[in-house]
């Protein structure tokens, strides 16, 4: 073997090893990250736009985007999340504190009218199996307590992750087409093939975000309809809500109504909760399997089964990122393979 050979053969190890450990060090931060990177591909024709009317101030147009990303996604993120770990930690304190000091008959005591009846009832089939809740929430206490403090860790790593794509999407934004050149240069695909690639994976961000928000303002609209008819309080209040919970894959919008079919059981309404919880379920939620797939589809002319299966095996994997990564994946494939086709075989 040659010294050619071998250096050549080194240096492709060196390459590999060089990679993975880039991979190792970027992967703690690869979900920020790749947001950062979906919303500068949809935000690039905005910021272009906004230099233009600020005439060149290519920074500031980026710092007021990111601005509007921070109050109009990541600060309603923030909120309700605080909200839902402030109900629960409050939720699971009462409950373990009250069984403690006054037993099961004083947790059912502290329930709503319409509600205590039921649990009552329940109560006494249950017989002694009530004691035994009690003696369960008795012990499970220092294991809930671990739990919350687990919810507020879990709070703390996503500020830290929403202030990391705030910060790469600010640098993705200013230098977005410098960065993307690069990547054209140093990439060992003919010039063509990588911008293909790239051009693809702006297609599908583009897609999703879109689909996204297409889909939870059905979602919203429906769910609004499901309000008035149930006479859900403060319906408008509820409707926002349902907007926002449906941008997260792992709650939905069907969570909201669920929500708010509790409240409507608790003001003594079994019958318009009943309705709503079944209205929240059928309609509300299967919306989002019908309506997101579709218009993914018509963006990207996939089939409507492939982007329904990259979408809920893309979340099952990856969890809320999936939502991009299993459309991306599936995508990617299938440009790659076009490409091949096209350029090596035919």
């Amino acid at each position: 073997m040659s010294r050619d050979q071998a250096a050549r053969r080194f240096l492709f190890v060196l390459l590999i090893a060089s990679l993975l450990l880039a991979g190792y060090v970027a992967w703690p931060l690869a979900t920020p990250l790749l947001l950062a990177g979906v919303l500068a591909l949809v935000l690039a024709p905005v910021q272009e736009r906004l230099t233009r009317w600020l005439r060149g101030r290519n920074a500031l147009a980026a710092g007021l985007l990111v601005l509007a990303v921070l109050f109009l996604v990541v600060g309603p993120l923030l909120g309700l999340t605080a909200v839902l770990v402030k109900e629960a930690t409050d939720g699971v304190r009462f409950i373990i504190e009250t069984v403690r000091s006054q037993g099961v008959a004083g947790l059912v005591e502290a329930l709503p009218v319409p509600l205590d009846a039921y649990a009552r009832f329940a109560l006494e089939r249950l017989g002694d199996l009530g004691q035994l809740l009690q003696k369960h929430a008795t012990e499970q206490g220092p294991r809930a307590a671990s739990a919350v403090a687990g919810a507020l860790v879990a709070t703390g790593s996503l500020v830290f992750d929403l202030a990391m794509m705030l910060i790469a999407l600010f640098f993705l934004l200013v230098s977005g087409k410098d960065f993307f050149a690069w990547i054209e240069s140093v990439s060992p695909l003919r010039p063509g093939q990588t911008r293909e690639l790239l051009t693809e994976f702006r297609k599908v961000s583009y897609a999703v975000i879109v689909a996204s928000m297409a889909t939870a303002a059905v979602q919203t609209a429906v769910a609004f309809v499901g309000y008035l008819i149930a006479a859900v309080p403060h319906p408008v209040f509820f409707a926002g809500l349902t907007f926002f919970v449906a941008l997260i894959p792992a709650v939905g919008a069907a969570g909201v109504c669920l929500f708010a079919a509790l409240i409507l059981l608790a003001t003594g309404h079994p019958y318009m909760s009943l309705f709503l919880a079944v209205w929240g379920v059928a309609v509300v939620g299967l919306i989002d399997n019908v309506v997101k797939p579709y218009l993914i589809k018509g963006e990207l002319e996939l089939g409507g089964a492939v982007v329904f299966f990259a979408l809920i095996g893309g979340i099952g994997a990856f969890g809320m990122a999936g939502l991009l990564i299993g459309p991306l994946a599936v995508a990617t494939f299938l440009t790659l393979l076009r490409m091949y086709r096209r350029d090596f075989i035919s």
